[in-house]
């Protein structure tokens, strides 16, 4: 039987394959002992990973830094914008204020106008409604005084005048001026006369 093998015959040895890993790190795995010295990365990597370490912070405080720079920066162009705005509402006021001049004097004219009325006078009227209406769309406002109980805050008193009746006593008998809040702000207080109770100190 030519097929069968024969019992003493082997079969021949594969040649034996070496892997060197040449890695330092699992190189350090290899050696004897597993020696932790061994296992120590070479003085150039750690001076890499220091350098890393450093920039890395670095990095981090100019991060910081220029964060804190840009809130700065955000705050002064607020504080900027908010002075300015003050400013701008200081000189509105200002030049209404002197506008406020002008009413009174074509108040005073229309008040010293002869009856009856005549086509000039008309006019000084139109004048007047009209620089009120401008005065108005900028926020500014007749105050009413008359018959209202004074009060410092929106009244400014020039003079008193005796009266007979007890529900005038402190109250505002006559307005010589006119006065104009803007919102809640008195733009100018009215000048007015305040009604004494007869027989009053």
């Amino acid at each position: 039987m030519g097929n069968e093998s024969k019992p003493n015959e082997s079969k021949p040895e594969e040649p034996e394959v070496r892997v060197v890993d040449r890695r330092w790190w699992a190189r350090a795995d290899q050696e004897a002992g597993s020696d932790e010295a061994g296992a120590r990365k070479p003085t150039y990597v750690e001076a890499l990973e220091q350098q890393i370490s450093e920039q890395a912070a670095q990095l981090q405080t100019s991060l910081t830094d220029r964060r804190k720079s840009l809130e700065e920066f955000e705050q002064a162009k607020a504080r900027i914008r908010r002075e300015v705005a003050r400013d701008v509402e200081r000189a509105r006021r200002a030049v209404l204020a002197e506008l406020l001049d002008v009413v009174d004097n074509l108040d005073r004219a229309i008040a010293s106008a002869q009856a009856p009325a005549t086509p000039l006078l008309r006019g000084v009227e139109l004048v007047r409604d009209q620089l009120l209406s401008k005065l108005e769309a900028f926020g500014a406002t007749r105050m009413a005084a008359l018959g209202k109980p004074f009060d410092a805050r929106y009244h400014e008193a020039v003079t008193m005048s005796i009266v007979d009746d007890p529900t005038q006593d402190g109250t505002v008998v006559a307005v010589l001026k006119e006065g104009f809040a803007i919102g809640d702000d008195i733009l100018r207080p009215a000048s007015v006369v305040v009604g004494k109770l007869d027989g009053q100190s």
